[in-house]
């Protein structure tokens, strides 16, 4: 591989992240079982993110957004300020938790600074992501930070082309087979899925991936042997 530029994914692939969902949709649902039982105000809060992506993109924020949309529409427009208050709280402490670092992270960056331009490559809000980015301390890594509103083909042919590299050059690795390997294979990439214990529901595929240029590794310390 004549690799110059390898991009990472940020959360569940630098840094924890999705488990905090999934703990404040728990929190969300017993919220609202008066209204409905838990397993359905999990499908209905799914629905509304899907449907207000377009809208608001990745991340915290927009998760918030959603839970409010939510609880107003299955509560029949009936539900109490204290609730509206207890669910921005909900969202708030999302974005004060702490950074916790997936194991070997610091150590992958070290051994590839200086042979490789790194890059962050992820989704999300702007301002979250880069305040993450900053509390990690892994900020000095990396030549560029890019979030993105998405990550489809047209997304990474445009990261490329600031990057000025060819698709060839350029290695993609992310805890997502749709956001961080489908895409890049289909520019002409190559990419490294290192799966998280647990994922977006959203982010699922049910096909495998066969490709030339595609990797897969159980964590993130395997990555030097595919650049040897």
């Amino acid at each position: 591989m004549d690799i110059k530029v390898i991009a990472f994914d940020a959360d569940d692939t630098l840094w924890v992240n999705e488990p905090y969902f999934q703990d404040t949709e728990k929190q969300f649902c017993q919220l609202m079982e008066e209204y409905l039982p838990a397993s359905r105000v999990a499908k209905e809060l799914f629905k509304t993110e899907i449907e207000n992506l377009a809208l608001y993109g990745y991340g915290i924020k927009g998760y918030i957004l959603s839970m409010i949309e939510t609880a107003i529409r299955i509560s029949g427009e009936t539900i109490p300020a204290p609730l509206i208050s207890k669910i921005l709280d909900y969202g708030k402490d999302m974005l004060d938790k702490p950074i916790e670092l997936i194991e070997g992270v610091e150590d992958v960056l070290q051994s590839l600074q200086g042979k490789y331009k790194l890059v962050v490559a992820t989704k999300g809000d702007l301002k979250d992501q880069h305040k993450k980015l900053h509390d990690s301390g892994l900020g000095h890594y990396f030549h560029h930070i890019e979030v993105m509103s998405d990550k489809q083909q047209e997304d990474y042919q445009k990261l490329v082309k600031r990057l000025d590299i060819r698709p060839e050059e350029f290695f993609m690795i992310g805890n997502s087979l749709k956001s961080d390997v489908l895409p890049v294979l289909q520019i002409g990439g190559h990419a490294c899925h290192i799966p998280f214990h647990t994922t977006w529901a959203h982010e699922h595929i049910d096909h495998k991936i066969e490709h030339a240029n595609f990797k897969q590794a159980e964590r993130i310390t395997e990555v030097a042997s595919f650049l040897s």
